[in-house]
């Protein structure tokens, strides 16, 4: 719908989003991987510091542009690319904090789900809990491209938590019912996915281990984004 774009948070026009865009959190990450993988890569957005470009990987039309921190923020973006900008598929790239110990750093977690805390699902007149899912076509994708790649991808439920510091521990509780990790952004997604018809998936890279304390490196955490974001180009 060309009538509603541009938008207070995105300057881009009609047609200039592939069909597919790879949602890291952090705008620099964004510009890395437009830097790094992509050829012919043109800014198209950059309201507030929000980086969006689109290129070519592999020959394939691909975008890339940073969803902000938290479900409201990936909320805005996300809806507003599905349902403004006719984007399709929508694959976020970040961070998570393991859950379950039978999970390694620098493993890649593939969401089938996502617990969560937040409200975000009541403005879809539905007032119980929500765990909304992932696009299995991207989930078997990614799961593929990640043998090919020699990563050892997890599929499996998420927490996305409206809570960075949550006085309330729920990490137990979760770890019981089967919770992999947690994160802050795939249920906002999933949920503008479902209600758009389209398609979205979480990638996420363990990074550190709330109950230990354990965490990668700068230089690690480096190594480890790269493979995450080759597994989310492979399968655009």
């Amino acid at each position: 719908m060309a009538s509603n774009i541009p938008t207070p948070h995105n300057s881009a026009k009609a047609g200039d989003f592939a069909d597919t865009v790879l949602m890291p959190g952090d705008p620099l990450r964004s510009k890395f991987i437009a830097e790094t993988f992509l050829e012919n890569a043109v800014l198209v957005n950059n309201v507030r510091g929000v980086q969006g470009y689109t290129g070519t990987y592999k020959g394939k039309r691909v975008s890339v542009m940073a969803s902000g921190m938290g479900m409201p923020s990936i909320g805005i973006y996300s809806y507003e690319l599905f349902n403004f900008y006719g984007v399709t598929n929508i694959i976020r790239i970040g961070t998570a904090g393991m859950v379950q110990p039978t999970l390694k750093l620098r493993d890649v977690v593939a969401g089938m789900s996502a617990y969560t805390n937040s409200a975000y699902g009541r403005q879809y007149g539905f007032d119980g809990t929500v765990c909304p899912c992932c696009s299995y076509t991207l989930l078997s994708k990614a799961i593929d491209a990640g043998k090919a790649l020699g990563a050892n991808v997890v599929p499996g439920p998420l927490y996305s938590s409206d809570c960075f510091y949550d006085e309330s521990a729920p990490l137990g509780k979760l770890r019981d019912l089967g919770v992999l990790a947690v994160e802050m952004e795939a249920a906002a997604l999933y949920m503008n996915a479902a209600k758009a018809g389209k398609n979205a998936l979480a990638l996420c890279t363990i990074s550190d281990n709330p109950f230990t304390g354990e965490g990668l490196s700068s230089k690690d955490r480096q190594v480890s984004f790269t493979q995450m974001m080759e597994i989310a180009l492979d399968i655009a």
